[in-house]
Order: structure tokens, then sequence, then C-alpha cells
């Protein structure tokens, strides 16, 4: 019979599970900011505005009920979309008023972190 870990041990054993999970997140969000900025070149190639108030509500409206199904509060998954909605919609009006990539920054960079 192996012997039981030690919670010191479950718990680095834990710990590496969730850096794995956070660095699937930081992959994902930088994928999706990858298509987002498409979009803003696309909205704004066809005079588009940078936020569409329909689609964010559809949006929230879907997540909240699979963060629902999910187990995971609803209105935390709100907020943390509409923090991610909000700074795609400052890219896609940096590139709407002809900013270059350059000046944007880096995706996800607040405007006061420069």
């Amino acid at each position: 019979m192996e012997p039981r870990p030690t919670p010191v041990e479950r718990l680095r054993s834990i710990r590496q599970s969730i850096d794995n999970i956070d660095a699937a997140l930081v992959h994902l969000l930088a994928e999706r900011f990858k298509f987002t900025q498409t979009v803003g070149h696309l909205k704004a190639d066809a005079g588009m505005p940078p936020s569409d108030a329909q689609r964010e509500v559809e949006q929230i409206t879907r997540l909240r009920a699979l963060a629902a199904e999910s187990h995971l509060d609803p209105d935390f998954t709100e907020k943390f979309v509409n923090f991610i909605v909000g700074e795609v919609i400052q890219h896609h009006v940096r590139i709407a008023s002809g900013a270059s990539e350059s000046d944007a920054g880096p995706i996800g960079e607040a405007e006061n972190d420069r």
C-alpha cells in the first residue's frame, strides 16, 4: 500500500494544476484578442462602430447561463466578460482612429499602464 501524500505534497500538486489552468487562460485570452483585433480592423474598414451593444447583451446572457450550468457565479462571469469587452472596445476605438498597432501597446495593456 502506497503512503498517502502529505498535505504539503497535495497542496503542491493542486497548485501545479492551478498554474497549468492559469497558463491556459493566458494563452486563450491571447488567441481571443488576436481575433478581436481582426474584428476591429474589419469594423474600421467597413465604417462600423467599435462596439455592438446588441452582441454584448447576447454574449452576457449566453455566458451567464454557461456560468450557472458550470456552477460559476454568473455575476463574476459578467464582470470578467465586461472587463475583457471594455479592453476590446478600447482597441477597436484606437484602430478606427487610425492609431498604429504600436501606439496601442500590448493587447490588454490599459492606457494608464503606458
